[in-house]
């Protein structure tokens, strides 16, 4: 915390590290945008953020089952439409692997039923290996796995989006004025959101506003206004919750 303030931060991957959305907990207007190159960049800031809400998976199974983690599987029923956009986490020695062919060995080895990753997921194992080296069940009060659809399913009336982030793999300009405007009620002013423009080989403007989403659930989360599947969250191998805030 800075000059007595409490501090919420968003995160979300990106090509040149990770975009970064912090403010204070009651003025989202002065919220910061900034991409960091490394996660214990975001633990070390001066801000003390006391939430950190991040899209990546935290707690990785020894075996992944059918549609991945339990709260894989939980996060996905209120999406809808949207629902393809939670990926099933495979199982920690799938992850561990650094080459793709390895990591479907892996992967199907440690799965029932037996099944590879898409490159899609593995493209994502480097940041899950770097956001794992770091976790412990006592961050883990403070640094929460978050799921920026579900963030906005939350900020839409727990409803559904009908409109995606994208289409084809190309950004899809109906989708993202959607959550644009689910911010702007949440708090955020527009231009603020607008204004974060980052070149494209370092960042999509998806990543921008999916990390203002995450801050918005840390905000949430602070306030005790959040959703989180499942439950009663199982604990990984290392004793971390596997939970999805949004």
């Amino acid at each position: 915390m800075t000059g007595g303030e409490t501090w919420v931060c968003g995160v979300d991957g990106c090509r040149a590290g990770w975009m970064v959305v912090m403010h204070p907990l009651n003025a989202p207007s002065r919220a910061t945008v900034s991409i960091v190159a490394t996660f214990a960049d975001i633990l070390s800031c001066a801000e003390t953020p006391a939430m950190i809400a991040v899209d990546i998976p935290i707690g990785l199974p020894e075996r992944s089952g059918l549609g991945g983690r339990l709260c894989d599987s939980a996060a996905r029923v209120p999406l809808g439409d949207r629902r393809s956009s939670v990926f099933s986490v495979p199982a920690r020695v799938a992850v561990a692997e650094h080459e793709y062919a390895a990591a479907c060995r892996q992967a199907a080895q440690f799965s029932d039923p037996s099944r590879k990753v898409s490159k899609q997921a593995f493209n994502l194992f480097a940041k899950i290996r770097e956001v794992d080296a770091l976790m412990t069940p006592a961050l883990q009060t403070r640094v929460v796995e978050c799921h920026p659809e579900l963030a906005f399913w939350r900020l839409n009336g727990r409803r559904p989006l009908d409109q995606p982030k994208k289409v084809k793999s190309q950004p899809h300009g109906p989708g993202l004025d959607l959550r644009r405007q689910l911010l702007h009620d949440a708090g955020y002013p527009v231009d603020v959101v607008q204004q974060a423009a980052f070149r494209r080989r370092d960042a999509g403007e998806d990543d921008v506003i999916d990390a203002f989403a995450n801050a918005a659930a840390a905000a949430a989360i602070v306030r005790g206004e959040a959703f989180r599947v499942p439950d009663t969250p199982p604990l990984d191998g290392k004793g971390l919750r596997m939970e999805i805030w949004g």
